[in-house]
């Protein structure tokens, strides 16, 4: 009987039903225990070599963009215009918006870098990441930490829930002052319009965000609008990036 239950499964099912049978107690204890060391690792590595590459801004999106559509290629004109400005670029490393974004950078000769993470459908590094500015991690949160503390600032394009986890994550960091404040910029006004309605008309309606937390972000649909949002931000707050 028990047999007929599990062959019953598919095959999502029985990935839930192992994760939670496969080991007892004790094991997982132990797994989180030495998982330690492993994280502890790529925060090192992900320090000491982005530490050495300057300023960059990130350039976010979808895996699932293809080469020569509207996004992938205003994805590569951003990243031409803000490596030419001198800004390295730093992607998640993959294809799609991600390619673009460090095919722009190579282009422009600026630095590009590829911040990538390994996941079950084997997502490998694109070929516009300079050779010795890619890194592999395990961790999504170790990624996102390493985004965060090297970039000026964030170019967010059309994506999923990946583009929005990494969006949403910098909003709070820098609504709650947990980091310091830098330019966020939502790239594609049509894709962007409904979230930002969504904000504005249920979010900020109800209480939970409030009118001052719109100006966290702006919305652009031209790579010269994106840069020049990246240099009125500095401009107005009398920085400078941290060339």
């Amino acid at each position: 009987m028990e047999f007929f239950k599990h062959s019953d499964m598919n095959s999502e099912e029985e990935k839930i039903r192992r994760a939670f049978t496969d080991k007892d107690w004790q094991e997982v204890r132990s797994d989180d225990t030495w998982s330690i060391f492993k994280i502890m690792a790529e925060f090192v590595e992900g320090f000491e070599k982005l530490s050495k590459i300057g300023p960059c801004v990130s350039v976010f999106g979808s895996a699932r963009t293809l080469p020569g559509t509207r996004y992938y290629d205003l994805a590569e004109e951003i990243a031409y215009k803000i490596a030419k400005d001198g800004y390295g670029i730093i992607s998640g490393g993959g294809p799609g918006i991600m390619e673009a974004a460090n095919k722009g950078a190579q282009r422009a000769n600026g630095k590009s870098v590829g911040v990538n993470i390994k996941l079950p459908f084997e997502q490998a590094p694109n070929p516009y990441i300079d050779h010795d500015k890619v890194i592999t991690f395990d961790y999504f949160f170790v990624r996102k930490t390493v985004f965060i503390k090297y970039s000026q600032g964030f170019v967010v394009l059309p994506g999923g829930f990946g583009t929005l986890d990494e969006l949403f994550e910098a909003l709070t960091l820098i609504q709650t002052k947990k980091i310091a404040k830098f330019p966020i910029i939502l790239a594609g006004k049509e894709y962007w319009q409904g979230i930002y309605d969504w904000i504005c008309n249920t979010m900020l309606e109800q209480g939970n965000v409030s009118p001052e937390d719109l100006n966290l972000f702006k919305i652009a649909d031209s790579a010269d609008e994106v840069v020049k949002h990246i240099n009125d931000f500095y401009s107005r707050y009398l920085l400078k990036p941290n060339f």
